[in-house]
Protein backbone atom coordinates (compact mmCIF):
# COMPACT_ATOMS: atom_id res chain seq x y z
CA UNK A 1 0.00 0.00 0.00
CA UNK A 2 1.55 3.37 -0.67
CA UNK A 3 2.04 6.02 1.71
CA UNK A 4 -0.87 8.06 0.51
CA UNK A 5 -3.34 5.49 0.77
CA UNK A 6 -1.88 4.42 4.18
CA UNK A 7 -2.18 8.34 5.42
CA UNK A 8 -5.50 9.14 3.49
CA UNK A 9 -8.19 7.38 5.27
CA UNK A 10 -10.66 9.53 7.88
CA UNK A 11 -10.70 8.64 11.35
CA UNK A 12 -14.16 7.81 12.30
CA UNK A 13 -16.72 10.47 13.37
CA UNK A 14 -17.41 9.25 16.83
CA UNK A 15 -13.46 8.80 17.57
CA UNK A 16 -12.15 10.06 20.89
CA UNK A 17 -9.34 12.35 20.75
CA UNK A 18 -8.23 12.44 24.31
CA UNK A 19 -5.19 12.89 26.84
CA UNK A 20 -4.99 11.12 30.04
CA UNK A 21 -3.92 11.56 33.24
CA UNK A 22 -3.85 9.13 36.67
CA UNK A 23 -5.01 10.20 39.99
CA UNK A 24 -1.66 10.15 42.19
CA UNK A 25 0.43 11.49 39.61
CA UNK A 26 -2.09 14.89 39.52
CA UNK A 27 -4.53 15.11 42.45
CA UNK A 28 -2.13 16.16 44.91
CA UNK A 29 -4.67 16.60 48.49
CA UNK A 30 -3.17 13.18 49.81
CA UNK A 31 -5.06 13.74 53.26
CA UNK A 32 -7.71 15.97 52.43
CA UNK A 33 -11.33 15.52 52.94
CA UNK A 34 -11.01 11.90 54.71
CA UNK A 35 -8.84 10.74 51.89
CA UNK A 36 -6.87 7.28 53.48
CA UNK A 37 -3.07 6.93 52.05
CA UNK A 38 -2.15 4.39 49.28
CA UNK A 39 0.89 2.45 48.84
CA UNK A 40 2.29 5.49 46.84
CA UNK A 41 2.05 7.89 49.50
CA UNK A 42 3.82 5.39 51.31
CA UNK A 43 7.00 4.55 48.84
CA UNK A 44 7.24 8.72 48.24
CA UNK A 45 8.42 8.84 52.08
CA UNK A 46 10.98 6.25 51.93
CA UNK A 47 14.34 7.41 51.29
CA UNK A 48 16.13 6.79 48.07
CA UNK A 49 12.88 5.59 46.73
CA UNK A 50 11.67 8.42 44.21
CA UNK A 51 14.29 10.59 42.33
CA UNK A 52 14.68 14.27 44.27
CA UNK A 53 13.06 12.99 47.58
CA UNK A 54 9.74 14.06 45.93
CA UNK A 55 6.20 12.93 46.65
CA UNK A 56 2.87 13.43 45.46
CA UNK A 57 1.21 15.09 47.90
CA UNK A 58 0.38 18.39 46.11
CA UNK A 59 1.78 17.08 42.69
CA UNK A 60 -0.67 19.18 39.87
CA UNK A 61 -3.06 20.38 42.66
CA UNK A 62 -5.69 19.10 40.40
CA UNK A 63 -7.86 18.14 43.33
CA UNK A 64 -8.64 21.58 43.79
CA UNK A 65 -8.50 23.03 40.21
CA UNK A 66 -11.05 20.78 38.51
CA UNK A 67 -12.41 23.55 36.11
CA UNK A 68 -9.59 25.37 35.57
CA UNK A 69 -8.19 21.92 34.00
CA UNK A 70 -11.36 20.95 32.72
CA UNK A 71 -11.41 24.80 30.54
CA UNK A 72 -8.34 24.31 29.38
CA UNK A 73 -8.96 20.95 27.94
CA UNK A 74 -12.12 22.34 26.16
CA UNK A 75 -9.61 25.41 24.95
CA UNK A 76 -7.19 22.42 23.35
CA UNK A 77 -10.16 21.00 21.82
CA UNK A 78 -10.25 17.70 23.70
CA UNK A 79 -13.11 15.72 22.62
CA UNK A 80 -12.45 12.82 25.71
CA UNK A 81 -10.74 12.89 28.94
CA UNK A 82 -9.29 9.80 30.74
CA UNK A 83 -8.39 9.66 34.50
CA UNK A 84 -8.30 7.46 37.26
CA UNK A 85 -9.96 7.47 40.73
CA UNK A 86 -8.03 6.80 43.65
CA UNK A 87 -9.21 4.08 45.64
CA UNK A 88 -8.32 5.08 48.78
CA UNK A 89 -10.27 8.54 48.17
CA UNK A 90 -13.51 6.53 48.29
CA UNK A 91 -12.41 4.08 50.29
CA UNK A 92 -10.04 5.33 52.89
CA UNK A 93 -9.41 1.53 54.35
CA UNK A 94 -10.08 -0.13 51.27
CA UNK A 95 -13.23 -1.78 52.20
CA UNK A 96 -16.06 -0.61 54.13
CA UNK A 97 -16.75 2.69 55.02
CA UNK A 98 -17.16 4.73 52.41
CA UNK A 99 -16.00 8.51 52.30
CA UNK A 100 -18.88 10.67 50.48
CA UNK A 101 -16.21 13.75 50.07
CA UNK A 102 -14.08 11.54 47.52
CA UNK A 103 -16.80 9.79 45.50
CA UNK A 104 -18.22 14.14 45.30
CA UNK A 105 -14.96 15.39 44.01
CA UNK A 106 -15.44 13.04 40.84
CA UNK A 107 -19.21 13.38 40.47
CA UNK A 108 -17.98 16.99 40.16
CA UNK A 109 -15.41 16.64 37.71
CA UNK A 110 -17.69 14.29 35.74
CA UNK A 111 -20.44 16.58 35.86
CA UNK A 112 -17.62 19.63 34.51
CA UNK A 113 -16.25 17.27 31.74
CA UNK A 114 -19.92 17.00 30.14
CA UNK A 115 -21.09 20.39 30.81
CA UNK A 116 -17.78 21.18 28.46
CA UNK A 117 -18.58 18.43 25.71
CA UNK A 118 -16.04 16.25 26.91
CA UNK A 119 -16.58 12.10 27.50
CA UNK A 120 -15.41 10.92 30.45
CA UNK A 121 -13.45 7.83 30.35
CA UNK A 122 -12.55 6.70 34.17
CA UNK A 123 -10.10 3.74 35.32
CA UNK A 124 -10.47 2.25 38.50
CA UNK A 125 -7.24 1.25 39.06
CA UNK A 126 -4.32 3.26 38.29
CA UNK A 127 -1.85 1.83 41.15
CA UNK A 128 -2.24 3.57 44.18
CA UNK A 129 -3.40 0.91 46.27
CA UNK A 130 -5.16 1.71 49.60
CA UNK A 131 -2.06 1.24 51.89
CA UNK A 132 -4.71 -0.71 54.35
CA UNK A 133 -5.13 -3.20 51.68
CA UNK A 134 -1.42 -3.92 51.44
CA UNK A 135 -1.26 -4.40 54.88
CA UNK A 136 -3.91 -7.06 54.59
CA UNK A 137 -1.48 -8.28 51.83
CA UNK A 138 -2.71 -6.27 48.54
CA UNK A 139 -2.42 -7.68 45.35
CA UNK A 140 -0.73 -11.27 47.01
CA UNK A 141 -4.26 -12.12 48.75
CA UNK A 142 -6.19 -13.83 46.84
CA UNK A 143 -9.66 -11.48 48.68
CA UNK A 144 -8.70 -8.44 46.71
CA UNK A 145 -10.83 -10.27 43.82
CA UNK A 146 -13.82 -9.28 45.79
CA UNK A 147 -12.39 -6.19 47.24
CA UNK A 148 -12.15 -4.67 43.64
CA UNK A 149 -15.57 -5.99 42.85
CA UNK A 150 -16.99 -4.02 46.40
CA UNK A 151 -14.94 -0.75 45.03
CA UNK A 152 -16.47 -1.10 41.70
CA UNK A 153 -19.75 -1.45 42.73
CA UNK A 154 -19.43 1.75 44.68
CA UNK A 155 -18.38 3.71 42.19
CA UNK A 156 -20.50 2.69 39.01
CA UNK A 157 -23.42 3.51 41.28
CA UNK A 158 -22.06 7.24 41.59
CA UNK A 159 -20.88 7.21 38.20
CA UNK A 160 -22.21 4.67 35.84
CA UNK A 161 -25.16 7.01 35.07
CA UNK A 162 -22.65 9.63 32.82
CA UNK A 163 -19.57 7.52 32.75
CA UNK A 164 -19.79 5.74 29.78
CA UNK A 165 -16.19 4.24 29.20
CA UNK A 166 -14.13 2.58 31.80
CA UNK A 167 -11.01 0.96 32.56
CA UNK A 168 -10.62 -1.89 34.82
CA UNK A 169 -6.84 -2.01 35.48
CA UNK A 170 -3.68 0.39 34.24
CA UNK A 171 -0.42 -1.43 33.18
CA UNK A 172 -0.98 -4.50 35.26
CA UNK A 173 2.29 -5.91 34.01
CA UNK A 174 3.55 -2.66 35.53
CA UNK A 175 2.25 -2.58 38.71
CA UNK A 176 2.71 -6.41 39.30
CA UNK A 177 6.29 -6.71 37.86
CA UNK A 178 7.54 -3.69 38.93
CA UNK A 179 5.79 -3.47 42.19
CA UNK A 180 5.92 -6.91 43.39
CA UNK A 181 9.18 -9.03 41.75
CA UNK A 182 11.87 -5.45 40.69
CA UNK A 183 10.86 -3.38 43.88
CA UNK A 184 11.42 -0.19 42.29
CA UNK A 185 7.57 0.62 42.18
CA UNK A 186 5.65 0.96 45.10
CA UNK A 187 5.24 -1.82 47.46
CA UNK A 188 8.71 -1.60 46.61
CA UNK A 189 8.71 -5.96 46.98
CA UNK A 190 10.84 -8.49 46.10
CA UNK A 191 9.15 -11.73 45.61
CA UNK A 192 10.16 -15.32 43.82
CA UNK A 193 8.86 -15.51 40.20
CA UNK A 194 6.31 -18.23 42.44
CA UNK A 195 4.69 -15.63 44.03
CA UNK A 196 4.80 -12.76 41.71
CA UNK A 197 2.84 -14.91 39.28
CA UNK A 198 -0.06 -15.90 41.98
CA UNK A 199 0.15 -11.72 41.84
CA UNK A 200 -0.51 -11.77 38.68
CA UNK A 201 -3.45 -14.36 39.02
CA UNK A 202 -5.09 -11.94 41.83
CA UNK A 203 -4.87 -9.04 39.21
CA UNK A 204 -6.52 -10.64 36.25
CA UNK A 205 -8.90 -11.84 38.91
CA UNK A 206 -9.94 -8.59 40.21
CA UNK A 207 -10.11 -7.44 36.06
CA UNK A 208 -13.40 -10.06 36.21
CA UNK A 209 -14.90 -9.46 38.93
CA UNK A 210 -14.67 -5.33 38.52
CA UNK A 211 -15.82 -5.88 35.18
CA UNK A 212 -18.86 -7.72 36.54
CA UNK A 213 -19.62 -5.53 39.25
CA UNK A 214 -19.59 -2.43 36.32
CA UNK A 215 -22.28 -3.95 34.74
CA UNK A 216 -24.58 -4.71 37.30
CA UNK A 217 -23.76 -1.24 38.97
CA UNK A 218 -24.23 0.94 36.22
CA UNK A 219 -27.35 1.82 35.27
CA UNK A 220 -26.93 2.39 31.29
CA UNK A 221 -24.86 0.59 28.72
CA UNK A 222 -20.90 0.62 29.58
CA UNK A 223 -17.91 0.09 27.70
CA UNK A 224 -15.24 -1.60 29.70
CA UNK A 225 -11.65 -2.77 28.76
CA UNK A 226 -8.38 -2.86 30.22
CA UNK A 227 -5.28 -1.13 29.40
CA UNK A 228 -2.15 -3.34 29.32
CA UNK A 229 1.17 -2.07 28.63
CA UNK A 230 4.18 -3.03 26.20
CA UNK A 231 6.46 -2.64 23.29
CA UNK A 232 4.93 -3.91 19.82
CA UNK A 233 7.07 -5.56 17.90
CA UNK A 234 7.57 -4.53 14.29
CA UNK A 235 8.75 -6.48 11.48
CA UNK A 236 12.21 -5.28 10.30
CA UNK A 237 10.66 -5.02 6.57
CA UNK A 238 7.34 -5.93 5.38
CA UNK A 239 7.72 -9.54 4.55
CA UNK A 240 5.25 -12.41 5.66
CA UNK A 241 8.24 -13.62 6.97
CA UNK A 242 9.12 -11.01 8.86
CA UNK A 243 5.36 -10.00 9.93
CA UNK A 244 5.13 -13.56 10.95
CA UNK A 245 8.14 -13.22 13.16
CA UNK A 246 6.91 -9.89 14.67
CA UNK A 247 3.56 -11.92 16.18
CA UNK A 248 5.10 -14.56 17.18
CA UNK A 249 7.91 -12.23 18.95
CA UNK A 250 4.55 -10.49 20.38
CA UNK A 251 2.36 -13.40 21.63
CA UNK A 252 5.00 -15.71 22.53
CA UNK A 253 5.90 -16.65 26.52
CA UNK A 254 9.87 -16.73 25.60
CA UNK A 255 10.98 -16.56 29.79
CA UNK A 256 9.77 -15.82 33.30
CA UNK A 257 10.30 -12.02 33.20
CA UNK A 258 6.46 -11.97 33.53
CA UNK A 259 6.67 -9.08 31.00
CA UNK A 260 5.19 -11.11 27.81
CA UNK A 261 2.05 -9.29 27.00
CA UNK A 262 0.28 -13.20 25.94
CA UNK A 263 0.02 -13.85 29.96
CA UNK A 264 -1.92 -10.74 30.62
CA UNK A 265 -4.05 -10.80 27.38
CA UNK A 266 -5.03 -14.25 26.49
CA UNK A 267 -6.51 -14.62 29.61
CA UNK A 268 -9.12 -12.07 29.28
CA UNK A 269 -9.59 -12.33 25.46
CA UNK A 270 -9.15 -16.45 24.97
CA UNK A 271 -10.43 -17.55 28.19
CA UNK A 272 -6.75 -19.43 28.88
CA UNK A 273 -3.52 -18.72 29.69
CA UNK A 274 -0.82 -19.15 26.62
CA UNK A 275 -0.09 -22.91 25.83
CA UNK A 276 3.29 -22.96 26.96
CA UNK A 277 3.35 -21.03 29.87
CA UNK A 278 3.44 -24.18 31.83
CA UNK A 279 6.40 -25.72 30.33
CA UNK A 280 8.22 -22.33 30.67
CA UNK A 281 7.64 -21.80 34.36
CA UNK A 282 7.62 -25.36 35.28
CA UNK A 283 7.11 -25.97 38.76
CA UNK A 284 6.62 -22.39 39.79
CA UNK A 285 3.00 -22.48 37.59
CA UNK A 286 0.17 -23.13 39.24
CA UNK A 287 -2.52 -24.29 37.16
CA UNK A 288 -5.79 -21.93 37.49
CA UNK A 289 -9.07 -23.81 37.91
CA UNK A 290 -11.97 -23.21 35.17
CA UNK A 291 -13.96 -21.37 37.51
CA UNK A 292 -11.16 -18.59 38.02
CA UNK A 293 -10.82 -18.59 33.85
CA UNK A 294 -14.50 -17.72 33.46
CA UNK A 295 -14.33 -14.89 35.74
CA UNK A 296 -11.00 -13.52 34.10
CA UNK A 297 -12.66 -14.00 30.48
CA UNK A 298 -15.71 -11.77 30.82
CA UNK A 299 -16.89 -9.92 27.60
CA UNK A 300 -15.42 -6.53 26.84
CA UNK A 301 -16.31 -4.03 24.80
CA UNK A 302 -13.34 -2.41 23.06
CA UNK A 303 -9.58 -3.44 23.32
CA UNK A 304 -7.29 -0.54 25.01
CA UNK A 305 -3.38 -0.90 25.37
CA UNK A 306 -0.93 1.63 26.14
CA UNK A 307 2.27 2.01 23.99
CA UNK A 308 5.15 4.05 23.64
CA UNK A 309 7.75 1.93 21.48
CA UNK A 310 8.40 -0.66 19.62
CA UNK A 311 11.41 -3.70 19.21
CA UNK A 312 12.09 -4.28 15.41
CA UNK A 313 12.03 -8.20 14.64
CA UNK A 314 12.78 -10.34 11.61
CA UNK A 315 13.04 -13.82 10.89
CA UNK A 316 15.83 -15.64 11.93
CA UNK A 317 15.81 -18.91 9.57
CA UNK A 318 17.83 -21.74 10.77
CA UNK A 319 18.45 -25.03 9.61
CA UNK A 320 16.05 -27.75 10.86
CA UNK A 321 17.17 -31.62 12.19
CA UNK A 322 15.64 -33.44 9.24
CA UNK A 323 12.57 -35.67 10.11
CA UNK A 324 13.43 -39.56 11.00
CA UNK A 325 10.51 -40.72 8.46
CA UNK A 326 12.08 -38.75 5.43
CA UNK A 327 9.50 -36.05 5.01
CA UNK A 328 9.91 -32.38 4.79
CA UNK A 329 8.85 -29.81 7.38
CA UNK A 330 8.90 -26.03 7.04
CA UNK A 331 9.86 -24.63 4.07
CA UNK A 332 12.18 -24.84 1.31
CA UNK A 333 15.19 -23.10 0.63
CA UNK A 334 14.73 -21.83 -3.27
CA UNK A 335 17.02 -24.56 -4.63
CA UNK A 336 18.60 -26.10 -1.88
CA UNK A 337 15.82 -28.21 -0.84
CA UNK A 338 16.37 -28.30 2.50
CA UNK A 339 13.97 -27.87 5.76
CA UNK A 340 13.97 -24.99 7.44
CA UNK A 341 12.06 -23.16 10.44
CA UNK A 342 11.75 -19.42 11.08
CA UNK A 343 12.34 -18.29 14.58
CA UNK A 344 11.56 -14.19 15.19
CA UNK A 345 14.72 -12.53 16.65
CA UNK A 346 14.33 -9.20 18.33
CA UNK A 347 16.78 -6.73 17.04
CA UNK A 348 18.54 -3.60 19.54
CA UNK A 349 18.42 -0.37 18.28
CA UNK A 350 22.10 0.94 18.12
CA UNK A 351 23.38 3.36 20.81
CA UNK A 352 22.22 6.48 18.94
CA UNK A 353 19.02 5.88 18.02
CA UNK A 354 16.75 8.35 19.25
CA UNK A 355 15.05 8.50 22.94
CA UNK A 356 12.56 10.53 24.74
CA UNK A 357 13.94 11.53 28.50
CA UNK A 358 13.48 8.37 29.51
CA UNK A 359 15.39 5.73 27.90
CA UNK A 360 12.89 3.51 27.26
CA UNK A 361 10.97 5.45 25.21
CA UNK A 362 12.71 4.83 22.12
CA UNK A 363 11.38 6.30 18.97
CA UNK A 364 9.06 3.85 17.35
CA UNK A 365 6.52 5.48 14.95
CA UNK A 366 5.50 2.32 13.27
CA UNK A 367 4.69 0.98 17.13
CA UNK A 368 0.82 1.96 17.07
CA UNK A 369 0.03 0.34 13.63
CA UNK A 370 1.40 -2.84 14.17
CA UNK A 371 0.12 -3.34 17.99
CA UNK A 372 -3.25 -1.98 16.65
CA UNK A 373 -2.90 -4.65 14.05
CA UNK A 374 -1.82 -7.51 15.92
CA UNK A 375 -4.33 -7.16 18.35
CA UNK A 376 -6.91 -6.69 16.75
CA UNK A 377 -6.03 -9.74 14.58
CA UNK A 378 -5.40 -12.02 17.96
CA UNK A 379 -7.78 -9.98 20.61
CA UNK A 380 -10.55 -8.36 18.11
CA UNK A 381 -13.03 -10.98 16.91
CA UNK A 382 -14.00 -9.12 13.88
CA UNK A 383 -15.79 -6.23 16.11
CA UNK A 384 -14.22 -4.83 18.92
CA UNK A 385 -12.74 -1.74 18.33
CA UNK A 386 -8.95 -0.38 18.89
CA UNK A 387 -8.28 2.42 21.99
CA UNK A 388 -4.86 3.34 22.52
CA UNK A 389 -5.24 4.17 26.17
CA UNK A 390 -1.83 5.82 26.62
CA UNK A 391 1.04 7.27 24.05
CA UNK A 392 3.40 9.91 24.69
CA UNK A 393 6.51 11.23 24.82
CA UNK A 394 8.68 13.12 27.41
CA UNK A 395 11.30 15.82 27.46
CA UNK A 396 13.16 18.30 29.39
CA UNK A 397 10.72 21.49 28.45
CA UNK A 398 10.95 24.59 29.66
CA UNK A 399 9.82 27.93 29.11
CA UNK A 400 11.25 30.07 26.39
CA UNK A 401 12.51 33.89 26.70
CA UNK A 402 9.07 34.05 24.60
CA UNK A 403 6.99 33.07 27.50
CA UNK A 404 5.91 29.82 25.48
CA UNK A 405 6.93 26.21 25.21
CA UNK A 406 8.78 24.99 21.89
CA UNK A 407 8.66 21.22 22.11
CA UNK A 408 8.93 20.16 18.30
CA UNK A 409 10.41 16.87 19.37
CA UNK A 410 6.69 16.01 21.21
CA UNK A 411 5.10 17.63 17.72
CA UNK A 412 7.06 15.12 15.58
CA UNK A 413 7.16 12.21 17.70
CA UNK A 414 2.97 12.53 17.78
CA UNK A 415 2.91 13.14 14.08
CA UNK A 416 4.91 10.13 13.43
CA UNK A 417 2.72 7.95 15.84
CA UNK A 418 -0.36 9.34 14.77
CA UNK A 419 0.31 8.05 11.09
CA UNK A 420 0.38 5.18 12.05
CA UNK A 421 -2.92 4.79 13.45
CA UNK A 422 -4.32 6.78 10.46
CA UNK A 423 -2.56 3.67 8.52
CA UNK A 424 -4.24 1.75 10.56
CA UNK A 425 -7.65 3.44 9.75
CA UNK A 426 -7.18 3.00 5.98
CA UNK A 427 -6.85 -0.90 6.76
CA UNK A 428 -10.39 -1.28 8.00
CA UNK A 429 -9.13 -1.73 11.44
CA UNK A 430 -12.19 -0.53 13.54
CA UNK A 431 -10.42 2.76 15.78
CA UNK A 432 -12.35 3.94 19.12
CA UNK A 433 -9.52 6.59 19.94
CA UNK A 434 -6.47 7.84 21.36
CA UNK A 435 -5.35 9.22 24.65
CA UNK A 436 -2.27 10.83 25.03
CA UNK A 437 -0.14 10.43 28.06
CA UNK A 438 -0.39 13.23 29.74
CA UNK A 439 -2.47 15.91 29.68
CA UNK A 440 0.05 17.48 31.87
CA UNK A 441 3.29 17.46 33.40
CA UNK A 442 3.22 15.81 36.47
CA UNK A 443 4.65 13.23 39.22
CA UNK A 444 6.55 10.41 37.04
CA UNK A 445 6.47 7.44 39.79
CA UNK A 446 10.33 6.92 40.85
CA UNK A 447 11.52 9.20 38.38
CA UNK A 448 9.62 12.38 40.22
CA UNK A 449 9.04 15.51 38.49
CA UNK A 450 12.17 15.69 36.35
CA UNK A 451 10.53 13.86 33.06
CA UNK A 452 7.67 15.72 31.19
CA UNK A 453 5.45 14.11 29.20
CA UNK A 454 2.65 16.66 28.83
CA UNK A 455 0.85 18.96 26.36
CA UNK A 456 0.82 21.41 29.41
CA UNK A 457 3.34 23.03 31.27
CA UNK A 458 3.43 23.03 34.70
CA UNK A 459 5.20 25.24 37.09
CA UNK A 460 5.46 23.48 40.25
CA UNK A 461 5.99 26.36 42.20
CA UNK A 462 3.25 27.97 41.14
CA UNK A 463 0.71 25.81 39.70
CA UNK A 464 0.70 27.76 36.25
CA UNK A 465 -0.47 25.65 33.46
CA UNK A 466 0.79 26.80 30.01
CA UNK A 467 -0.05 25.25 27.12
CA UNK A 468 2.62 24.13 24.92
CA UNK A 469 3.45 23.91 21.16
CA UNK A 470 2.33 20.50 21.05
CA UNK A 471 -1.23 20.94 22.86
CA UNK A 472 -2.10 23.49 20.02
CA UNK A 473 -0.86 21.48 16.98
CA UNK A 474 -2.87 18.33 18.41
CA UNK A 475 -5.94 20.69 18.91
CA UNK A 476 -5.34 21.72 15.36
CA UNK A 477 -5.39 17.41 14.79
CA UNK A 478 -8.20 17.08 16.63
CA UNK A 479 -10.07 20.04 14.24
CA UNK A 480 -9.69 18.49 11.37
CA UNK A 481 -10.35 14.74 12.95
CA UNK A 482 -6.60 14.00 11.41
CA UNK A 483 -6.97 14.75 7.98
CA UNK A 484 -3.81 17.32 8.33
CA UNK A 485 -1.37 14.06 9.33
Amino acid sequence: MSETLRTSASFPANFLWGAATASYQVEGAHDADGKGPSIWDMMACKEGAISGGVTGHIACDHYQRIKEDVAMMKEMGLTAYRFSISWARVLPEGTGRVNQAGLDFYSALVDELIAAGIEPCATLYHWDLPLALHHRGGWMNREIASWFADYATIVGRALGDRVKWWITLNEPSVFIVAGYRDGNHAPGLKLSVTETLRCLHNALLAHGTGTQALRAACPQAVRICMAPAGYAKIPDTETPENIEAARRSLFTVAGQSLWDVALWMDPVFLGKYPDEAPAVFGAKWHHPSAEDLKTIHQPLDFIGFNCYSGIRVRAKTAAAPAPSDGSVRGTSLAGGGSAISAAPEDLPYPQEHPTGQLSWLMLAPESLYWQSRFFHERYGRGKLPVVVTENGFCSGDWVALDGHIHDGARIDYLHRYLRGIKRAAAEGIPLGGYFYWSLMDNFEWAEGYRPRFGLVHVDYATQKRTLKDSALWYREVIRTCGQNL
